[in-house]
């Protein structure tokens, strides 16, 4: 009987011991959690101030149109924000149907065009009201989540690598119908105008390396339809901040947070102080630096080349 009741007793030890540590991982972990979102979001506003002393041809200390990442480091932590002109999407409300079908051909890899977005959508007229935000686009007939937020699919190395969705392709406050900003401009949305597989995926790891600076440097991956890019012509922008707490022991966490916002930048001579305004905010943002499995001495979006800072 008494070793009965010893064994019996070392199993609720045991049980009770497995519990207790599995909730203060869990706790720990949400703590992280909490503590790097802070990080993304706090991240976030200090981009938009440095913005705002920037302006669109401000001093680099800050921020011009030829940054197109911030690298913040904090006792806490580090964090990555980066900047995507809307210039480098389609405007949904004022596009032509043909512009429209070739993107969702593009990001539905095979999977067919959505009868529901095949026709224009118009801002005025026929009693049609315009999408007030690219999210009502998930309302239409036939756009799943997998085409509107975007996959992985398989490149001729059979490597996978995010294709990106219709929201990463389409906005609200896109440019009509091109030419599109080559520095912004998402792998599929690249594809739907010209590019082959193959080359957006070159000129996505050559701008990594330096934006570009001149549509010919660019010709070479676009094809015949170079026509449709260009460099610049941004004034609103998406600032996608990914932060990542540091550990007691120096290293950084597992836990990975992200956050976004996006911004419409005046001219200063006409608007100062208030130069940058916020159009969204976004408490969480799908990041490919986000999605990187975390590895010892990893931070995201600082391991690569072309990573610039204040």
């Amino acid at each position: 009987m008494v070793l009965w009741l010893s064994a019996a007793l070392a199993a609720i030890a045991l049980s009770v011991s497995a519990t207790v540590r599995a909730e203060t991982d869990r706790v720990s972990t949400s703590a992280d959690g909490l503590r790097a979102w802070y990080l993304a979001t706090g991240s976030v506003e200090r981009a938009i101030q440095y913005m705002t002393w920037g302006g669109l041809d401000g001093p680099d200390r800050y921020w011009n149109r030829r940054k197109f990442r911030f690298k913040f480091s904090y006792p806490s932590g580090d964090a990555v924000v980066e900047v995507f002109g809307e210039a480098g999407k389609l405007n949904v409300n004022t596009a032509s149907p043909g512009d429209i079908q070739r993107v969702i051909a593009a990001v539905g890899a095979g999977q067919g065009p959505s009868p529901g977005l095949s026709a224009p959508i118009p801002t005025f007229g026929q009693g049609v009201a315009s999408f007030q935000e690219i999210e009502d686009i998930l309302t239409m007939p036939g756009v799943t989540p997998e085409m509107y937020y975007g996959n992985y699919i398989t490149d001729s190395t059979g490597h996978l690598y995010p294709r990106g969705g219709l929201r990463d392709c389409l906005s609200v406050w896109g440019s009509p119908a091109g030419p599109f900003d080559v520095n912004a401009a998402s792998p599929a949305l690249l594809v739907a105008f010209g590019a082959s597989e193959d080359g957006a995926q070159r000129l996505v790891e050559r701008r990594k390396q330096a934006p570009f600076r001149d549509i010919g440097e660019a010709s070479g991956f676009l094809g015949p339809n170079a026509g449709r890019f260009r460099v610049g012509g941004n004034t609103i922008y998406t600032l996608r901040a990914t932060a990542r707490i540091r550990l007691p022991n120096g290293q950084p966490s597992e836990v990975t947070r992200t956050a976004s916002a996006v911004v419409k930048v005046l001219d200063p001579l006409l608007y100062f102080p208030d130069t940058v305004h916020v159009l969204r905010f976004y408490d969480d943002a799908w990041s490919q630096d986000a999605a990187a499995p975390p590895g010892p001495g990893y931070i995201p979006g600082m391991t690569g080349p072309g990573v610039t800072g204040p």
